[in-house]
């Protein structure tokens, strides 16, 4: 998957287990490697006959793919790649396990495999050099190709094979991690095959031909559907085609067809509880990567918008506490110590609701809308604070690839006093008095697990930063703003409280239900 940061299926237990099938999966496709994204343009070779087809009452089917994979196989290459896989000073790379930055959500869940390997403990780790091979397709008469960024990622030579076994060195063009994209060109004298892209949409249900090297085997094809659209696997604010044609290690950067023979995706990610095809791969849709490969072609980079916030969908239960009207927009739980948010009045607890105008519906759909910008642009946001709108004009900066995005840290001391807030369900201390806990907020000791703070999560040890807005450091900041919540809700008989919570290095906004007759 792309080393940024990742989402889950589902809420609960099995959210981990679901993102962390997605992110083994998604390390399969190239062998030796990790795994993620690619792209294409039209496969000119020799004449074939017209296909052979049967009528249904939806229209012709093919009797064979045979006509079509003549077509349009020859533009499919196998990649070889050496290289030096780095490895981290504390962290070892262990052979079935996705080799993550400290930053994603998933970091955690995985170092509990990797202790006692070598590079803990003391061990050193070394550099080790890496075979690995995956897929591609050339995109143009001229060669330029295309292939997953993880697949040629710190490579020191790349070679590619095609189908009629003809081997050819290429280098790297550009590359864009976010999208797990990489553009590479092939010197020689001759024209290649090339295929092209689709101008259609794909629907549900459509024909999908999967060609590559799984396994290292050479140009293999697998047929299937398309099984879904705007499928988001926890790889950024992107959304990938689900196919059910078998894809398997190796297939990764090659691509899937239509029955015109023009390129749908980009095959990424498989979903996989051991690492092989279970009928579930997820590609990327044909119209980002040609444009990803637009901008490799003209700039050999990527460069996207940023707005230096990190940001969570707004629940039911937040847009009620805070005054909006419905749960629309994305709520910023952090500001990026450096980043173009932290020059303007935007601060934890703010809910974007649109972009130059345009209506803003969740986290990911900002994330998309500010990605398709580019640095430097001018931008005018709709921002509610606690139920008053107001706009904020702001120049992008330029989105800090690899880089773990800064919080700003609250430097107002902590006070003395420890208490019990029985209408929260929740024992607190201030943060300064738990050893361990910093210095900052007010931590929780106890919960009532008959309490909504229970249903939603929280749990001793973690560490409330505001409440109702305001920044507590003592229990009695906390009981304040419960007030504070209580009387700007007095015609109701149940009251939302919008409460900042840091679980670890994670900061997320949750709503606790209250109820007026406990306070």
């Amino acid at each position: 998957m792309t080393k940024e940061g990742s989402r889950k299926f589902t809420r609960g237990p099995l959210a981990v287990t679901a993102a962390a099938l997605i992110a083994v999966g998604a390390l399969g496709l190239a062998l030796g490697q990790d795994m993620r994204f690619a792209s294409a343009e039209p496969a000119q070779t020799t004449q074939v006959p017209p296909p052979q087809t049967v009528q249904t009452p939806y229209g012709a089917a093919p009797l064979s793919f045979a006509d079509l994979v003549q077509k349009v196989s020859p533009a499919v290459v196998s990649i070889n790649v050496k290289g030096d896989a780095k490895v981290a000073e504390n962290d070892l790379q262990i052979p079935g396990l996705p080799d993550l930055p400290e930053d994603n959500p998933l970091y955690d869940f995985f170092k509990q495999f990797r202790q006692g390997q070598p590079g803990q403990g003391g061990h050193p780790a070394r550099p080790h050099p890496t075979l690995a091979q995956g897929s591609g397709f050339f995109i143009s008469p001229d060669g330029y190709l295309v292939t997953n960024n993880h697949v040629v990622e710190d490579a020191e030579d790349i070679s590619v094979t095609l189908e009629n076994g003809d081997k050819h060195p290429a280098t790297l063009v550009g590359a864009d991690a976010r999208t797990d994209v990489a553009l590479l060109k092939v010197k020689a004298p001759q024209q290649f095959p090339y295929v092209k892209f689709s101008q259609k949409d794909p629907r549900v249900g459509d024909w999908v031909l999967a060609v590559g090297n799984p396994f290292g085997l050479g140009g293999t094809v697998t047929a299937g559907i398309i099984s879904a659209h705007n499928r988001d696997i926890g790889s950024g604010p992107y959304d990938y085609l689900q196919i059910d044609a078998a894809v398997n290690r190796g297939n990764s950067g090659g691509p899937s067809f239509n029955l015109d023979g023009e390129v749908i995706g980009m095959n990424t990610a498989i979903f996989s509880p051991s690492g092989g095809n279970v009928g579930i791969a997820f590609a990327v849709p044909a119209a980002l990567v040609k444009e990803v490969v637009g901008q490799l072609q003209e700039h050999g980079t990527v460069d996207r918008g940023w707005l230096g916030v990190v940001i969570q969908n707004v629940s039911d239960d937040i847009a009620d506490s805070i005054g909006l009207p419905e749960a629309k927009g994305a709520m910023v739980t952090k500001v990026a110590e450096d980043g173009p948010a932290a020059k303007q009045d935007v601060k934890a607890g703010d809910v974007i609701v649109e972009v130059n105008g345009d209506k803003i519906d969740d986290s990911r759909d900002l994330a998309r809308k500010i990605a398709e910008l580019h640095p430097n642009t001018d931008v005018k946001l709709a921002i509610v604070r606690y139920g008053k709108e107001h706009q904020v004009n702001m120049k992008l900066g330029t989105f800090p690839s690899g880089k773990k995005l800064a919080a700003l840290e609250d430097d107002k001391p902590a006070d003395s006093g420890s208490e019990q807030l029985d209408n929260l369900g929740l024992s607190l201390a201030p943060a300064v008095k738990v050893p361990g806990a910093g210095e900052d907020g007010v931590v929780i000791t106890d919960v009532d697990p008959n309490s909504d703070a229970a249903d939603k999560g929280l749990k001793a040890g973690d560490i409330i930063l505001q409440v109702a807005g305001e920044t507590v450091s003592q229990p009695g900041d906390v009981a304040k703003g419960v007030k504070k919540a209580m009387d700007n809700a007095k015609d109701k008989d149940k009251v939302n409280v919008l409460v900042q919570v840091k679980t670890g290095d994670q900061t997320r906004f949750i709503a606790l239900s209250l109820k007026k007759a406990k306070v």
